[in-house]
């Protein structure tokens, strides 16, 4: 058997982004421990990228916002299809994890009288959103990996897993590779939590980084863990389209938070069209009412009498929106729409949105204080992911615990624009609390057996023995195609299952993967592992949206344009039998009458 080094730990957290740091930092405060996987470098995690904010109901710019608000704002978002239990947790819990990033270090932007200021954002109520410019996850990731490093946490970077380890039904550690030149390492742990991020790269337009290959979804099946809603996938509706080189890389909804405008090719400004009958009241009727809006935001007033701009629509609906403006000919000159923020003061513009100004700047020569942005839809976030209980996050397999944009639940049908920050820390945070607790209750290190590990090294070693396997650039080509024109914005039952079958062999070919050269430096060979796990998340998003016959949130289907409410009582559900994807529909957990009151009302106290 291959050479291979021994590390162990009470909990090994697998994923250093802001979930995965949370975790960590929680479960080392128990005294125990802990060690963290990185992909990449520590603090080149995606969330870096998240610009717009962290929703927290802190209530400083509006008095009038409480947890109830929020609980009540993410059940409207996600269609009613999330997890109650953890919507309600995370709207009770994410003001006090802001203050908690605030008291390690964290520097938000502030109100006149030094306050945390907070913007708008589509789907929200009342401005929520806790913000450092546009770059908030960049802030978070700063402050929650100062706090980690002075917590003792031992970290391994550009360590990538590849395989769950087992002691009869529980998690005994975790088998993977350093990247830089494939030396093996097991790691042997109590509990392991995975914090790996979302699928994006399973779509060729994304937002994603390339660490977002779906390890902890893929890792988490192969173990036994259920996967759940995995046809809710958000398209963001502004992504930059040209030049082609930065296609799909993210322009934050803070744009539009500050008064962005959408308009098409004619200079229309297209939104009012698209609101659901039933929010329209929640949003301007004309465009006096929407600059009045904007008005009251460049004015610093932040009062929050007006109405809010269509612009601010919940990002599925804005995405289904610009896709059909460019598909009915009303399209920008490179196939998306435009954004519009510089009828604003330039000083305010690269005030407020630094990163954006900068990003445009250098990446297609497009000064946004002069002119409009092009943008287009681009695979952002998975809502679904690896099931969990909410109150410790513990998945269906002993040991094993998720948090973070792997797990499923707490977003429903479609996730609200500043959820996510606030979901890593306040799940991240109760992750690492379950995890120590259930470690703390093991006297002895699970077994791990040999014949496992030698599993493990021979699927890694594998594709260096064909010498006539597939390429895995073509494959990863032929993959893009299925998700980008079968499982995409719009779905029909046609495309799906031919999209299906088609995948059923590509996974064939993906099994007789090839790679040349040796370990060191060898991105064929980090690409011919991550295939397998992107396949799986495609699968798992090509069946479940295929079994779901109406239109919820971020899955549309054009075949079932209506949302069926028998249907929102349940979650899809998949896990793996053998060497088939099972599905199944299970039912969602009760909640209870108070919470049900709620969300019958338009307005809710927080008294």
């Amino acid at each position: 058997m291959s050479n291979y080094e021994i590390k162990e730990h009470d909990v090994l957290v697998i994923g250093a982004g802001g979930a995965g740091l949370r975790a960590a930092i929680e479960a080392a405060g128990k005294g125990i421990s802990v060690g963290l996987v990185c992909k990449s470098l520590l603090g080149k995690a995606h969330t870096v990228m998240a610009e717009g904010g962290v929703a927290a109901s802190l209530g400083t710019v509006d008095s009038r916002d409480g947890w109830q608000t929020h609980f009540r704002d993410t059940m409207i978002g996600g269609k009613y299809l999330n997890n109650y239990r953890m919507a309600e947790l995370h709207a009770k819990e994410a003001a006090e994890c802001v203050y908690e990033l605030e008291k390690w270090g964290a520097v938000f932007d502030r109100t006149h009288d030094g306050k945390i200021l907070q913007r708008a954002f589509g789907g929200h109520t009342y401005k929520r959103l806790c913000h450092v410019g546009d770059r908030t996850g960049l802030e978070m990731i700063r402050t929650l990996q100062d706090k980690g490093v002075h917590s003792g946490i031992d970290v391994y970077m550009e360590c990538t897993i590849s395989k769950l380890l087992k002691d009869g039904d529980k998690v005994s550690g975790a088998f993977g590779y350093f990247r830089e030149d494939g030396r093996y390492i097991l790691f042997r742990a109590k509990a392991i939590v995975l914090a790996t991020g979302g699928t994006g790269r399973a779509f060729e337009v994304t937002s994603n980084s390339w660490e977002y290959t779906a390890d902890g979804q893929a890792l988490a099946y192969d173990a036994g863990a259920d996967l759940i809603d995995m046809e809710f996938v958000q398209f963001h509706p502004t992504g930059m389209v040209w030049p082609p080189g930065v296609r799909g890389i993210l322009v934050t909804e803070a744009v539009r938070g500050e008064g962005g405008r959408l308009t098409n090719k004619d200079g229309e400004r297209f939104m009012w069209k698209y609101l659901p009958d039933a929010l329209r009241g929640d949003y301007a009727a004309d465009i006096n009412e929407a600059n009045a809006w904007v008005n009251d935001t460049l004015s610093g007033k932040l009062k929050t009498d007006y109405r809010r701009p269509p612009e601010l629509s919940t990002r599925d609906n804005v995405a289904r929106a610009i896709y059909t403006e460019v598909k009915e000919g009303r399209g920008s000159e490179h196939g998306g729409v435009y954004l519009d923020i510089s009828y604003q003061p330039a000083d305010r513009v690269k005030k407020k949105l630094p990163s954006m100004y900068h990003q445009f700047k250098d990446l297609a020569d497009v000064d946004i204080t002069k002119g409009p942005m092009e943008v287009g839809p681009t695979m952002h976030y998975t809502m679904g992911g690896i099931r969990v209980e909410a109150d410790t996050q513990m998945s269906k397999v002993p040991g094993l615990f998720a948090a973070g944009e792997c797990s499923g639940g707490m977003h429903g049908a479609n996730r609200l624009g500043g959820n996510s920050l606030s979901d890593l820390i306040v799940f991240g945070r109760r992750a690492g609390r379950g995890a120590a607790a259930y470690a703390s209750n093991i006297s002895e290190m699970p077994k791990i057996s040999d014949a496992e590990i030698k599993e493990a090294i021979d699927e890694l070693e594998a594709p260096f023995k064909r010498e006539k396997g597939h390429n895995p650039y073509k494959l990863q080509k032929d993959m893009y195609a299925i998700t980008g024109s079968c499982f995409g914005i719009f779905r029909v039952e046609a495309d799906l299952k031919k999209g299906l079958d088609m995948m059923e062999e590509l996974n064939e070919r993906i099994k007789q993967v090839g790679c040349g050269g040796g370990k060191n430096y060898n991105p064929g060979w980090h690409l011919a592992r991550d295939l397998r796990n992107l396949s799986i998340a495609a699968e798992a998003i090509g069946r479940s949206a295929l079994s779901r016959k109406e239109s919820r949130g971020a899955h549309s289907r054009l075949d079932f344009p209506d949302t069926d409410e028998d249907q929102g009582h349940e979650n899809t559900s998949v896990w793996k039998d053998g060497d088939k994807m099972q599905l199944a529909k299970t039912p969602l957990p009760v909640m209870p009458a108070e919470l049900k009151e709620l969300l019958k009302k338009k307005e809710v106290s927080h008294a």
